[in-house]
């Protein structure tokens, strides 16, 4: 699997190209998170915002489809006793229906067959009021970003698709979700997390 054989490096890579957005978003959604939330993280990669959530909620359980992703978040967040690292599927999700506080899936849509299935089940595992947190990549008009895209295309990665804001927006409406709140980290290639609140 692509992303196991990148697991060891992927931070390297991410801090280079991209580190100003890298650091930011863990700042970012760990704002949204609060002392006696119950937190599931699905795509954790490699426990990048799972390090910055930790030590804010009551309990978080980070999940990965990737067994080398997984072992980069489990050294990253040995330190917090409130951490469970689990491997999952996030279009199956066995958990029971409103069992977290908030629910986040980092840079992962765009990587998905059916994203839309993705995100209703985040949506059905979330307690009513909570929050879904989907931070995404978008592509600026930049030919930079266009060629990182394209070099991790040739090692291996599945892009199903790319945003830039106005797609991204566009996403969500077509999923249903109308009331969708952005912030925009900026940097060498920005991320949109776009929060929704269950009703």
């Amino acid at each position: 699997m692509f992303w196991d054989k990148v697991s060891a490096f992927y931070d390297l890579f991410e801090i280079l190209y991209n580190g100003k957005v890298y650091r930011g978003l863990g700042k970012k959604v760990a704002e949204e998170i609060e002392k006696d939330d119950i937190v599931l993280e699905c795509a954790c990669g490699t426990g990048a915002i799972s390090q910055y959530i930790a030590p804010k909620c009551k309990q978080l359980i980070a999940t990965d489809f990737s067994e080398g992703m997984l072992k980069r978040t489990s050294r990253k967040c040995r330190r917090y006793k409130n951490v469970k690292i689990k491997r999952a599927d996030m279009t199956q999700l066995k958990y029971r229906d409103n069992r977290f506080d908030k629910v986040v899936a980092g840079n992962v849509i765009h990587l998905l067959d059916n994203p839309h299935t993705a995100i209703k089940e985040l949506e059905r595992v979330c307690k009513a009021g909570g929050k879904i947190i989907i931070p995404t990549y978008i592509n600026a008009s930049d030919a930079t970003n266009k060629k990182a895209v394209r070099l991790l295309e040739a090692a291996g990665a599945d892009f199903k698709r790319q945003f830039d804001m106005n797609s991204y927006r566009k996403f969500f409406e077509s999923a249903g979700y109308e009331k969708v709140e952005y912030h925009i980290i900026q940097g060498r290639m920005p991320c949109a997390v776009a929060i929704i609140v269950k009703q």
